[in-house]
């Protein structure tokens, strides 16, 4: 059975892929620092299974990181920990500089120092792989998409973090030898989702009734990607891809922003109507634009297609749907997280 250190195993993408991990048969080591977006109930169906093991604390800490890694010798490390919310990094930055800078580091050196104890074919097959997002490169035109060698310009301190946390990263491959792998991933979404991002946001609040916001015009164009596809595309890269290279890893689903929004109304009004009849749409507000608001991401995948053989499995129609219906059916996950109840189970974690 393969052991895979996996750092925010508590957040959306972390915990989809810890979930799938230890359904495939991988023993898992979970790092999380239960930051405000980390939510322990993901976890549940994993409480009492021998093969996850949870752990409450910072991929910065050193000490605890190497004491992890030197009890459990893990194959691999997978490092999904990281501040995401755009909103929040412009209204704290330093947070983002924190996590995604010096955490990043932090767990760059104590896997470097562990990976040099390793010896024959455990050190040749061990790997780190970062994940990471395509705001690193900025914002497109009407046309383009992004490839691995798009140079990196980043626009909002949220994806200037992720931007030196790559170049880190690389760094620690060329300097040190590490045996590094990066992804970086075009718009998630689906089950687990933390709701203040766009999709889980306007589901909640057009079952409440509620005005939806949508910034400046609503034509920001991103790259959806399903987040199990996105999970299926890490364990590509771990198993496959080439040292020190970077993947590109989108869902081929470029939508307007008005049009996510839209699609959400369509659905819930045909699974959960409103009392007076009236369309979720009218529900729809536009609001001012966030500042250094991207126009439009998309990614080109054609090197994680071509060379190790993978594409997304859902449309963005069979996707959105698959994802409407989640969150109605998990509507005490949910609330948790909007009544604030998820916080005492982080509380917990911390006693």
């Amino acid at each position: 059975m393969p052991t895979w250190f996996v750092t925010g195993g508590a957040g959306f993408i972390g915990g989809n892929f810890v979930l799938e991990a230890v359904r495939q048969g991988v023993r898992v080591v979970n790092l999380d620092a239960l930051t405000y977006a980390g939510n322990l109930h993901t976890l549940a169906s994993l409480e009492g299974n021998p093969d996850h093991v949870f752990v409450h604390g910072d991929i910065g800490d050193r000490p605890l990181v190497s004491r992890l890694l030197a009890e459990h010798r893990p194959d691999a490390v997978l490092n999904f920990a990281a501040e995401s919310h755009v909103d929040r990094s412009i209204d704290g930055p330093a947070a983002f500089v924190q996590t995604n800078v010096v955490g990043t580091l932090g767990l760059l050196e104590a896997v470097r120092d562990h990976w040099k104890t390793l010896e024959g074919d455990a050190k040749d097959a061990f790997r780190f792989l970062h994940v990471s997002t395509d705001e690193v490169y900025g914002t497109l035109g009407e046309t383009g998409k992004f490839t691995e060698t798009t140079p990196y310009a980043p626009n909002s301190p949220y994806s200037a973090s992720k931007a030196a946390s790559d170049h880190l990263v690389r760094a620690f491959h060329h300097t040190y030898g590490l045996p590094t792998l990066t992804t970086n991933c075009s718009n998630n979404y689906g089950p687990y989702h933390f709701p203040e991002k766009l999709i889980p946001l306007v589901i909640a609040k057009a079952l409440a009734g509620e005005p939806l916001p949508v910034y400046g015009d609503g034509r920001q164009v991103r790259d959806w990607l399903f987040v199990t596809d996105h999970c299926e595309a890490i364990r590509t890269v771990l198993a496959k891809g080439r040292i020190g290279e970077t993947y590109n890893v989108g869902g081929d689903a470029e939508r307007e922003n008005i049009e996510v929004v839209r699609t959400i109304c369509r659905l819930l009004d045909e699974r959960r109507p409103r009392e007076d009849g009236q369309p979720r749409s009218c529900q729809i507000a536009f609001v001012a634009d966030r500042p250094g608001h991207d126009r439009r991401y998309a990614i080109d995948a054609s090197k994680l297609r071509n060379e190790l053989g993978w594409r997304p499995r859902h449309t963005f129609e069979e996707g959105i749907a698959e994802t409407v219906d989640w969150y109605l059916e998990n509507q005490e996950w949910v609330q948790r997280i909007l009544d604030g109840s998820y916080r005492l189970e982080r509380m917990g974690a911390a006693a």
